[in-house]
């Protein structure tokens, strides 16, 4: 590698945009709310479905004292509006949630909300596409207004493909607000840019560091943070600011697995939606993160940015060090095990589990390790993937500013999930994934950024694509240089294959000459994210009577359940990474087989079992 050229690269881009950073304060009137007429009173309104209950918020603008309160939610029955739940505008945030329960997910359902019977905002609510052989979600992070980011274009560009798409689900993994004292009036500006497509389609919508008004963000599980760069670990912002955001963001998405607040009374949120036999869990990677300061040697200019060389990676993974937390890894392991309902598996979150990126921001901003990712604390981001392979579930994330595909291991490289994390719709802090060697066991042809390496926690992984910026425009204008963009994924059931592609801004991605970030489209197997090698086999499972049925194979000498998969057909031969004696459980609704004190087999045996339903 050239590594004095890539200095020079990154050298003329900080130039080229530091002139514009002085306006990261951006002129007051972006963050002026409109004024708006009564009839105009309701900006736009987020939901889902899950288990046939309908969660919507709907987010207004400011009323004044002599206003209603109360909100209705209607729906078109027989070509009339019917009334099926009323909700009052909820002070700080000016938003209305509702919940529905014994929805009818089998038909598109027209719906509006209305205001003191003058003003109406309305959609669709999609059916459940669990016909559909193919589930798309589209999926963005790091929304910007300011003008030094490239947030001023107008995102008209992501609306009209998003109309062209017309995807299944949509995913807002963070960061959709990057101001940290104006939640709502950027809120607001959120709503305008993405409302009409967001009305008519369900939407994951979780907040990130800067929504809740950070620079940084471990939750230390609600605790209060001494500063806003908040690396002592906790929240800055008041607690109500911090429920607002939370209330705004998230109150429309399905309820908590387990609903119990953290400290100070801040709520929580993670849990999991099925839409079109996709199962999607939703965490949060930040609320129970332990805070670096005072916690692991500071080895940098901020506690959390390592960059002495002489530092020891495992130093820095400390006893008492937390990512996930107990409740979301329970939440996860039960998740994992339960496929009623959905033949795929992925987990949404707000970053990928690795250090992903190299060079930070400015001139000689390489970090060796960044305490920022899931990639730390290593013991935190092991237990994580370890729960999460055991789904075979991809992971989709956003934060770092820069698309990637990566291929994580625990033991060895690769014997874990796969994880696309989606570039920022407009991108203030350049990041570029620019390994001082090759990657090992490139495939021919793949650029030396790829293949196997070790992140600066000392974590296997395996890189596959990077969207790094680059002086070329890549078929847009500077937000391309800028490497903005956002991602598709597309689940395909009756294959089992998961296809990534990673899309700049300013392109129609429609046209058959648009072109995608190199590296993407990227096409994995389901069973590709729970990588790890066997180390034997059980006898193959051949089953009649019961089309694609559960499998779940438990570790009889430990009591542990190995993996849980809907298997695709009728024929399944389970791995497992020990010599032993194993419970298999073959089952769908209704129906359960169990075969106990089942016996591993060699690499090369071959034995069968029928199993008739």
């Amino acid at each position: 590698m050239n590594h004095f050229k890539d200095f020079i690269t990154v050298l003329l881009f900080l130039l080229i945009f530091s002139a514009g950073f002085t306006d990261s304060i951006i002129a007051q009137d972006l963050l002026d709310i409109p004024q708006v007429s009564a009839e105009d009173r309701i900006c736009f309104a987020l939901y889902t479905v899950h288990n046939h209950i309908l969660k919507l918020t709907a987010q207004l603008y400011p009323i004044n004292s002599t206003e209603e309160l109360a909100v209705s939610l209607e729906i078109k029955k027989n070509g009339r509006w019917e009334k099926v739940a009323e909700s009052e505008i909820m002070y700080p945030g000016f938003a209305a949630t509702f919940r529905v329960e014994n929805w009818n997910s089998s038909t598109d359902t027209e719906y509006r909300v209305v205001h003191a019977n003058t003003a109406f905002y309305s959609g669709i609510i999609k059916k459940d596409p669990v016909d559909k052989e193919e589930i798309v979600v589209a999926a963005f992070t790091g929304n910007s207004i300011y003008p030094s980011h490239g947030g001023d274009i107008p995102k008209s560009d992501i609306v009209e493909n998003l109309k062209k798409l017309n995807p299944d689900l949509l995913f807002f993994s963070g960061d959709q607000v990057y101001d940290h004292t104006h939640h709502l009036a950027y809120w607001l500006k959120f709503g305008r840019d993405f409302g009409e497509i967001i009305r008519n389609t369900p939407t994951i919508c979780i907040p990130d560091d800067h929504d809740i008004g950070q620079g940084n963000l471990w939750g230390a599980e609600g605790k209060k943070a001494a500063s806003r760069a908040g690396d002592d670990g906790g929240y800055y912002m008041p607690v109500e600011y911090v429920k607002e955001v939370e209330r705004a963001q998230t109150s429309h998405l399905p309820d908590p697995y387990d609903p119990t607040p953290v400290q100070r009374g801040i709520g929580v949120y993670y849990t999991s939606l099925t839409l079109g036999r996709i199962s999607f869990a939703i965490i949060e990677d930040r609320k129970f993160k332990t805070g670096p300061k005072n916690l692991v040697p500071q080895l940098g200019p901020r506690p959390d940015h390592v960059i002495d060389p002489d530092y020891d990676p495992k130093s820095l993974d400390v006893p008492g060090a937390t990512l996930l937390g107990e409740r979301q890894l329970e939440f996860l392991e039960n998740w994992a095990a339960d496929w009623m309902d959905c033949d795929m598996k992925a987990v949404l979150s707000q970053t990928i589990f690795c250090g992903g990126a190299h060079i930070h921001g400015s001139i000689g901003g390489r970090l060796l390790a960044d305490l920022d990712s899931n990639g730390w604390p290593q013991t935190g981001r092991n237990k994580a993937l370890a729960e999460i392979r055991k789904a075979f579930a991809v992971h989709i994330g956003g934060d770092q500013h820069l698309g990637s595909i990566f291929h994580h291991g625990i033991d060895e490289w690769n014997d874990a999930c796969y994880s696309f994390c989606v570039p920022s719709i407009a991108n203030l802090y350049l990041r570029w994934w620019s390994p001082l060697e090759p990657g090992k066991d490139r495939l021919q042809g793949m650029p030396d950024y790829t293949g196997k390496f070790t992140d600066g926690f000392g974590n296997k992984i395996t890189c596959w694509a990077v969207a790094n910026p680059s002086m070329e425009p890549n078929g847009g204008d500077r937000l391309t240089t800028r490497a903005a963009g956002f991602g598709i994924i597309r689940f395909k059931k009756k294959s089992r294959e998961i296809t990534f592609e990673c899309w700049p801004r300013n392109v129609n991605i429609t046209d058959p000459d648009a072109s995608q970030y190199p590296g993407w489209p990227f096409t994995i197997r389901q069973e590709d994210n729970y990588g790890r090698e066997a180390v034997a086999y059980l006898p193959t499972l051949n089953i009649t009577g019961l089309a694609n049925p559960i499998v779940q194979v438990t570790d009889e000498s430990t009591g542990e359940t190995v993996y849980t998969i809907r298997i695709n057909g009728d024929s399944f031969r389970p791995k497992v990474f020990k010599q032993g004696k194993y419970t298999v459980r073959v089952f769908d609704a209704g129906v359960n087989r169990l075969l106990q004190h089942v016996e591993s087999i060699g690499l090369n045996e071959s034995k069968q079992i029928t199993i008739a339903f």
